[in-house]
């Protein structure tokens, strides 16, 4: 080819490399905020949770500048806050391991919380007082692996804190002053459907529709889902709502109260979101954005948070192989959850008839359908029942709830083979 030529090619194969170390780049960079970005930042939620509810006060408690008795670190962990233990210094640690470390003192928790050890939390301190709160998408979606003792390990991102009482921790709130505002209630009856939503659940509809109990009269929050194992899905949540960077902008803006923009004209429907009018949050646009130049990185981190692999001794194996063919055959469950993302790539929606369950969540959600929930992962979020409300305590009532409905009998061995196969996902 000549001189020129070779010359020629060595230029293309440079803009090449180029171009591939630029995507790299790109890539490592997206990881590495999007990480730090669902760990640690509030996007402005201090506005709500310190200025507003004044929550802060509560957890630092009267002798710590705040009101009533505090929140003491053993508290914390009960009411399912949870410890990154990478986050502590080797005497903290040390104090855990020999029982030294005092977990009935709020100084405990404010100290941790100085660390920006509580996962989700993080506190704003002048000097020594805590003067405001701010919380992350860790709270609800990340806990820990229990290394260091119960509630106190590494952190485990994607995973629903399924022990989180977040009802009972936004209740200690000494004001709820902007709730009031919006449902309307006063603040005992407001703690009231807090209190009624119990570890490992919310309700994020909650502040459109007002609907805060089932017409059974059982609350209306539902399971936090897990954040793991959503690349190649459609659509994020129970019930739809939108992508996986639509449902991070609705929950940064309308639950973390963050500061930034959000619209959806679905919204302004006054019959199934009669609040809408008071809340704005179908076209919310504050002065500043600090969550819109975040979801980028942030989606971009969770589609790389893989489903976590059942541990070997979790599951029988050979009973696991027998119950895949189940899953494939006579128990149509592949119908819905194609294998390998195990739900349906498309629009993954069903009516409530088509699953044979009410409607109710399904209409508090624009379209008015349930989400073919994608099942990887499964093991890790046992916890807390099955269905978006948790309504099958474990996963042999979801098979015979699914028996009547699709037409289907199963043996007692067969329907163990199928539970063995569900936990190996």
């Amino acid at each position: 080819m000549g001189a020129c030529g070779d010359d020629r090619l060595a230029r293309e194969s440079m803009e090449l490399r180029s171009w591939d170390a630029e995507i790299e780049d790109h890539r490592s960079d997206l990881f590495e905020r999007g990480q730090e970005i669902f760990r640690d930042d509030t996007m402005g939620s201090e506005q709500f949770w310190g200025g507003k509810l004044r929550l802060h006060e509560a957890i630092a408690g009267e002798q710590h500048g705040g009101v009533g008795p505090g929140l003491t670190a053993a508290l914390a962990v009960k009411s399912g806050l949870r410890v990154d233990r990478d986050r502590l210094t080797p005497a903290i640690v040390q104090g855990v391991q020999t029982d030294a470390l005092d977990l009935d003192s709020v100084e405990t928790t404010l100290e941790l919380l100085r660390r920006d050890a509580i996962v989700g939390l993080r506190g704003t301190f002048a000097g020594e007082q805590l003067v405001s709160l701010g919380i992350t998408c860790a709270l609800c979606h990340s806990t820990v692996d229990d290394s260091l003792t119960e509630g106190i390990g590494r952190r485990l991102d994607g995973w629903p804190n399924r022990d989180l009482d977040v009802g009972a921790i936004v209740a200690m709130a000494p004001s709820l002053a902007p709730l009031v505002d919006i449902l309307g209630l006063d603040a005992a009856k407001i703690r009231e459907v807090l209190l009624s939503w119990g570890p490992g659940k919310y309700d994020a509809e909650l502040l459109l529709d007002g609907k805060a109990f089932r017409p059974d009269g059982r609350s209306a929050a539902t399971l936090l889902p897990a954040a793991y194992g959503l690349a190649g899905q459609n659509l994020h949540t129970y019930t739809g709502w939108g992508s996986v960077p639509y449902w991070n902008a609705y929950v940064a803006n309308t639950q973390m109260h963050g500061q930034g923009t959000f619209r959806d004209p679905r919204l302004a429907d006054l019959d199934k979101f009669p609040l809408i009018a008071k809340t704005g949050w179908d076209d919310k646009r504050d002065a500043v954005d600090e969550i819109t130049p975040k979801l980028e990185a942030l989606q971009y981190y969770q589609l790389s948070i893989p489903p976590p692999t059942p541990p070997a001794g979790s599951y029988s194996v050979e009973a696991a192989e027998r119950g895949a063919e189940l899953f494939g055959g006579v128990a149509q469950c592949a119908t819905c959850h194609v294998p390998p993302l195990f739900s349906e790539p498309g629009w993954a929606m069903h009516t409530g008839a088509e699953i044979g369950i009410d409607e109710f969540q399904a209409l508090r959600s624009p379209d008015e359908r349930y989400r073919t929930t994608p099942l990887r992962g499964l093991w890790a979020r046992m916890k807390g029942g099955f269905y978006h409300d948790g309504r099958f305590a474990d996963l042999g009532e979801v098979i015979d709830h699914y028996e009547p409905v699709l037409g289907f009998t199963l043996t007692a061995a067969e329907r163990s083979d199928l539970i063995e196969y569900l936990k190996s996902i």
